[in-house]
């Protein structure tokens, strides 16, 4: 039965202390489950002295935590009252006094909740002044999330890209929308937190290199860091910096590069030459990654390895097998490159569940799909539109068009725009363009806005439509309302009454296709260099008989009548509403759509 055998430690307790602290060793052999009747017999005190100790002191109503303290209370009792005390006593005596402050601690913080009566060096820490955060600081911990964070995020494909970091140049060939440019954003954030190393973004825009930026502020703001500045400059002085073509003159700059679609860019070789001198050091890396373009760009040379044998011996030659049998997963080549093909399948194969190949093997032609999402170069020697004349039309938007204000709720203010609109059918994504037309006779038509949808109904496509009236002045919209856009046209009538549709035919495809083909040539069309998509999709019209074989047509490798490139078409919606003549139809004229 409880508390009829007493432990050696309880007897020592009631021995040595019952007359030094009778109303103690009660309390302590009560807790450790004696009855008030036994604690009496071996105290040698009346029994109800004892229940009167147990009911003025509640003892049944202790915490834990004052059992604890009536232990070592008693404990310090018994080692104090010895006449001769041992090195090991002294110890004990000195530790349980610090006990006894770590259990006063508790009680205060109990009933104060302050976490500085639990820890006095936390109250010593907030007494003293506080340090100011740098400005773009992460501490040790933060960076190991971040790294965290990369790999959890990270596919296989992202994962070999970053395991060859350290290779000096990387050469990436890849399929549309696999994240490329989020995972090098990140890949580059952590390397200059952790390393301290300089990080150049390489685009053919500002626009486009901004992208760079707002993944890796977004980033950052997953461990709770706010990156500040244009260019950031991190509390260990490694700074990012992102650039358009336009701003490669600037030699101060130096650091690792990454160099984001190089095969859409005009003038690569010139600007290729200014971005390696950046990374002119051996310690300094290079990074080029891209979706294809067309076999006739500066860059394919770069690519197969030709340009590095030029002026130089045959015998001295090298050949680079770059088909995707022989760089799928990497390989680093003869002249020092590590390249890499990532296609749609690749990606698919790992587990990349974004996409659903069938679907987009519907939605595109065998050419665009081919050049879009398996990494192979269109010959754009057959196309209506060559690579050339698209890449005259890129601009850095954001340095030449100090008017428009891409970030702002209405980018354009209320100056006029034409929209042009390529409405979804059996599959295919629907295209929209905003324009602003030229301020006079003869001059550019800008591109101000593109988005595609894929799987919206025709409401939801009206919808788009109407919102683009909201933040745009828009006085043209042009619709193929052949098919599935005759219902896109009778709703978008309903709020933009004057909404002209096309009913498409021979003599309209072909009379849309000649307006362009006068824009593009005389250099009057204007787009952000980033946009590749626009460039792909002009470049995938070709010029095609018709199934009786007497009469041309043009489409982008279907069947259907009206083909694909639906930004392309979705373009020439918006330019028709300036006439082959160059007069504006509607009977306005420019002076009185601009007045």
């Amino acid at each position: 039965m409880i508390g009829t055998a007493p432990s050696t430690e309880a007897s020592q307790i009631a021995t040595l202390t019952p007359e030094a602290q009778p109303r103690t060793a009660a309390r302590f052999l009560y807790w450790q489950g004696w009855r008030c009747k036994l604690i009496a017999e071996k105290l040698g005190v009346p029994a109800s002295t004892v229940y009167g100790w147990k009911d003025a002191e509640k003892w049944d109503d202790a915490q834990p935590l004052d059992r604890v303290n009536g232990a070592i209370e008693v404990r310090m009792i018994q080692l104090v009252l010895k006449d001769e005390k041992t090195g090991g006593d002294f110890k004990e005596i000195d530790l349980l006094g610090r006990q006894l402050e770590r259990t006063a601690r508790v009680e205060k913080y109990q009933q104060t909740g302050k976490e500085g009566d639990l820890n006095p060096n936390i109250a010593a820490r907030n007494a003293g002044p506080k340090r100011k955060a740098k400005r773009n600081e992460f501490s040790e911990e933060q960076i190991e999330m971040l790294e965290s964070k990369l790999r959890e995020s990270n596919f296989p494909f992202h994962q070999n890209w970053f395991d060859q970091q350290l290779q000096r140049t990387r050469m990436l060939l890849k399929s549309r929308q696999i994240g490329a440019t989020f995972y090098f954003a990140r890949e580059a954030l952590l390397s200059a937190a952790k390393e301290g190393r300089n990080k150049l973004f390489l685009s053919a825009s500002k626009a486009q290199a901004h992208q760079f930026r707002s993944y890796i502020v977004d980033f950052a703001k997953e461990v709770d860091v706010e990156l500040k500045g244009e260019n950031i400059k991190l509390w260990n002085s490694a700074e990012l910096i992102f650039l358009g073509t336009n701003a490669m003159t600037a030699q101060s700059y130096h650091g690792d590069f990454y160099f984001d679609e190089f095969f859409w860019v005009p003038r690569f070789r010139t600007i290729n030459k200014l971005a390696s001198a950046m990374a002119s050091h051996k310690h300094w890396r290079k990074t080029y990654f891209s979706t294809p373009s067309a076999m006739s760009h500066e860059a394919y040379g770069f690519w197969t390895g030709d340009d590095r044998n030029k002026g130089r011996a045959k015998k001295d030659h090298i050949h680079i097998d770059t088909s995707h049998k022989a760089l799928r997963g990497g390989r680093l080549g003869l002249d020092r490159k590590w390249r890499d093909i990532v296609t749609v399948e690749d990606a698919v194969s790992v587990g990349f569940d974004l996409f659903d190949i069938d679907e987009l093997r519907e939605e595109y032609s065998l050419e665009e799909f081919a050049n879009l999402f398996m990494c192979q170069f269109i010959d754009d020697s057959l196309s209506l539109f060559s690579l050339a004349q698209m890449q005259a039309c890129m601009v850095d938007s954001w340095e030449v068009w100090g008017d428009v204000k891409p970030l702002w709720l209405r980018p354009y203010a209320h100056h006029p725009v034409w929209v042009g609109y390529d409405p979804s059918d059996k599959g295919d994504a629907a295209a929209l363009v905003v324009v602003a037309p030229p301020r006079e006779a003869g001059g550019k038509f800008r591109i101000l806005h593109r988005e595609q949808f894929k799987g919206s109904d025709f409401e939801a496509q009206a919808a788009a439509i109407k919102r683009i009236t909201e933040q745009y002045n828009v006085v043209h919209i042009g619709i193929d309302k052949t098919g599935l856009g005759a219902g896109v046209f009778q709703i978008v009538e309903k709020f933009f009454p004057q909404v002209k549709g096309y009913q498409y035919s021979i003599e309209v495809k072909q009379r849309l296709v000649l307006k362009a083909q006068q824009v593009i040539h005389k250099g009057r069309l204007e787009f952000d260099a980033g946009w590749t998509d626009i460039a792909a999709s002009f470049m995938a019209i070709k010029r095609v008989l018709t199934a009786s074989g007497r009469n041309v047509t043009y489409d982008s490798g279907r069947s259907e009548e009206t083909g694909h490139a639906d930004l392309a078409w979705a373009t020439m919606h918006a330019l028709d509403n300036e006439t082959l003549a160059g007069d504006v139809l509607g009977g306005s004229s420019r002076m009185e759509i601009f007045g």
